[in-house]
C-alpha cells in the first residue's frame, strides 16, 4: 500500500460519497487509474464495505450501553460469537484477552427496554458467566476514519521530483 492508496482510503472513510471522478482529481490520478486501485483495495479486503453513519436517537436507539461478559468455559466462544451475531440490538463486540472476555456495544430506546433485552436475551446467551452493564452517558469522540498512518510510522515525504 503506498501513500496514494493512503490518501484514497482516507477520502473514501471521510467522504464516502465522492465521485470517482472527484476522488481522482484529490489524489492526482485519472479516473481509470483511481477506479482500479479503489476495486484492488476491494478485492484485498482492505475496504470492506460502504456505509452511512446514522443518528442512533433519532432511529429511536437513544440509550448505549457497555456491556461486558465473562464466559464460563472457552470452548463456548464459537457459540456465543454466533449468538452475538443474532442480537440486532449489539451493534459491536470485541473478545478481549484476559477478564471479561468481551466488551459489547448494545443500543435500545430505553432502560426499560435494555432490561427486556438483558432478561430475556443477554442473560442467556451460551456460556455466559456473568455480565456487567456501563450505560453510556455521552460519546465523547464519535467513531472516525483510521488516521492516514500508523502512529509508529512517519507520513512519507513527497517526491522533490
Amino acid at each position: 500500500m503506498d501513500v496514494t492508496d493512503r490518501k484514497i482510503l482516507a477520502l473514501l472513510q471521510s467522504e464516502g460519497r465522492i465521485t470517482l471522478t472527484e476522488l481522482a482529481e484529490k489524489v492526482g490520478l485519472s479516473v481509470s487509474r483511481c477506479q482500479r486501485r479503489v476495486r484492488e483495495l476491494e478485492a484485498a479486503g482492505i475496504i470492506r464495505g460502504y456505509r452511512a453513519v446514522v443518528d442512533a436517537a433519532a432511529m429511536g436507539y437513544g440509550f448505549e450501553v457497555l456491556l461486558f461478559a465473562t464466559l464460563s468455559r472457552p470452548d463456548a466462544v464459537t457459540e456465543f460469537d454466533a449468538a452475538l451475531a443474532d442480537v440486532p440490538e449489539i451493534i459491536e463486540a470485541q473478545r478481549l484477552f484476559g477478564e471479561p472476555d468481551y466488551l459489547i456495544r448494545v443500543v435500545s430506546a430505553d432502560l426499560p427496554s435494555y432490561q427486556r433485552l438483558y432478561e430475556s436475551v443477554l442473560m442467556h446467551l451460551p456460556g455466559v458467566r456473568g455480565l456487567n452493564s456501563t450505560i453510556v452517558m455521552k460519546q465523547a469522540v464519535h467513531p472516525r476514519p483510521l488516521p492516514e498512518h500508523p502512529s509508529h510510522e512517519a507520513p512519507p515525504s513527497a517526491d522533490p521530483a
